[in-house]
């Protein structure tokens, strides 16, 4: 599997070298390796690759932080959250003055809570080179997961697990395919494209006889457009309700 993931990169790699790479997940070590692995799998790219721990996930460790410090559902921790989450965010130094508040209410704190902001604490300092989250805003990069999460639903799950079904890998890919260039508008050029690869190169052999005794083969060669079923038809293969 991963050797097919890691080629499928590269080759998007290949055609637009250009492309900006950004390596997304939450914190998991294992994510980071695979991430890693993919990203040295398509050669050095033209600009260093750009890591981004999952700002929601984030969130939630800073949540638990917040709960550890003032309590959980409390009034002074909700709002203490909230304008932690927005520095985080929209603040050049969001990261570090989370940091920053976290390191304090640990050294006020004892037992159990004391371990519990420690733990938050550890997350944001050894991610905390993944959280420039305002400059990503300002570069037009994604922060989060979400949209690529909601496309293996909508894109994949919807259409391709419905009751009954079940796929090979290449009739699996070929739906897949045609939903989504659908779901991306991209269905007119594609189907411009997939139109003109019907027209082929048709090859006649005819048999002549000119004597008696022989035989004479001619061949005839020219382009012969085929007929096509409208795209409306094709489009309907790829699960439009």
């Amino acid at each position: 599997m991963q050797q097919q993931l890691e080629a499928e990169v590269a080759q998007v790699v290949t055609k637009r070298p250009d492309l900006k790479r950004v390596l997304l997940a939450d914190g998991a070590e294992d994510n980071w390796r695979l991430l890693s692995e993919l990203d040295q799998a398509c050669g050095p790219p033209p600009q260093p690759s750009i890591e981004i721990v999952d700002f929601y996930h984030a969130c939630d460790h800073l949540k638990n932080g917040c709960d550890a410090a003032w309590g959980e559902s409390t009034a002074r921790g909700k709002a203490e959250f909230e304008r932690l989450k927005i520095l985080l965010k929209e603040a050049d130094d969001g990261v570090e003055r989370v940091i920053r508040v976290l390191k304090y209410q640990r050294g006020r704190a004892r037992g159990r809570k004391r371990e519990r902001l420690t733990t938050e604490l550890t997350y944001f300092r050894n991610q905390r080179h993944r959280m420039h989250y305002a400059e990503y805003i300002r570069n037009g990069l994604p922060i989060a997961s979400g949209v690529m999460e909601a496309t293996c639903k909508t894109l994949v799950t919807q259409r391709m697990k419905r009751s009954g079904m079940a796929w090979t890998h290449t009739g699996g890919q070929a739906i897949l395919t045609l939903r989504s260039l659908i779901q991306s508008d991209r269905w007119q050029p594609a189907w411009d494209l997939l139109r003109a690869d019907f027209c082929k190169t048709v090859t006649v052999c005819s048999t002549q006889f000119a004597l008696p005794q022989a035989t004479r083969r001619e061949s005839l060669s020219f382009q012969q457009p085929v007929t096509i079923p409208a795209p409306a038809d094709y489009m309907a293969l790829g699960g439009i309700e």
